[in-house]
């Protein structure tokens, strides 16, 4: 089964209003900033996004926040280098805001993957951000439920996929992509090569193809961190 498509947009076209969408990456690494930029033009509104952070400068997740299109961030870290799209649509009541410890949003997202609806954990015990969950003590140690968290779609960035949609990673662009690629309902990846089934060492496929649904080639990605550098805007 061919899962590539010809275009960005082609790629997006079906992600709707009020949708969950997970968006791989650690900031820029491995971001899919053209995926992002699609889905801008695209303008699906109410969306909920799921992310390490909340973006920086005026490109990519941040994009998305200055132009309207998220109701809401799941996020470990609203406030990294160059937060300020976040922070205004915050302060003025613009964006709702879940804040995740980043090892439990990691763990929250790959038991959604592996069909585990909930799990225990003793991060965030005693907190603000483990007020209304239920906790049970295991050996006389307390420890916070926390449920699987789920998206309708997933945007991940890989270097190479075979038709299949067999994914391989570069380096530390794999990041959250791959458990993403596993927790959503539809995965559309951007894909830096394509290749033809068999090409890829089946040792090396990090993402079978089976948790992906669509593919598009982007041979050259931006980098977020060189787009903030150069001053872009997008759109």
């Amino acid at each position: 089964m061919d899962k590539t498509v010809s275009t960005l947009a082609d790629a997006v076209a079906d992600i709707h209003d009020g949708a969950t969408v997970m968006i791989g990456g650690f900031g820029g690494s491995g971001a899919p900033i053209e995926l992002i930029h699609a889905l801008i033009d695209n303008k699906p509104m109410g969306l909920t996004v799921i992310n390490n952070n909340a973006g920086n400068g005026h490109v990519g997740i941040a994009a998305m926040i200055e132009n309207g299109l998220v109701a809401k961030m799941i996020c470990s870290f609203p406030r990294s280098s160059n937060p300020v799209a976040f922070t205004e649509a915050y302060n003025a009541g613009k964006v709702a805001l879940e804040v995740v410890p980043q090892g439990t949003l990691v763990e929250r997202i790959r038991a959604a993957g592996a069909g585990i609806p909930a799990f225990y954990t003793a991060t965030s015990y005693g907190t603000e951000l483990a007020e209304g969950k239920p906790v049970e003590e295991f050996d006389g140690k307390c420890y916070v439920r926390e449920r699987w968290l789920k998206a309708d779609f997933a945007l991940i960035k890989a270097q190479q996929g075979d038709t299949f949609g067999n994914l391989t990673y570069r380096m530390a662009g794999r990041n959250f992509n791959p458990i993403m690629a596993m927790a959503a309902t539809r995965t559309i990846a951007q894909v830096s090569a394509f290749v033809e089934p068999g090409t890829i060492d089946p040792e090396h496929v990090i993402t079978p193809g089976i948790f992906v649904d669509t593919m598009v080639e982007v041979p050259n990605p931006a980098q977020e961190e060189t787009l903030i550098r150069d001053g872009v805007v997008y759109p």
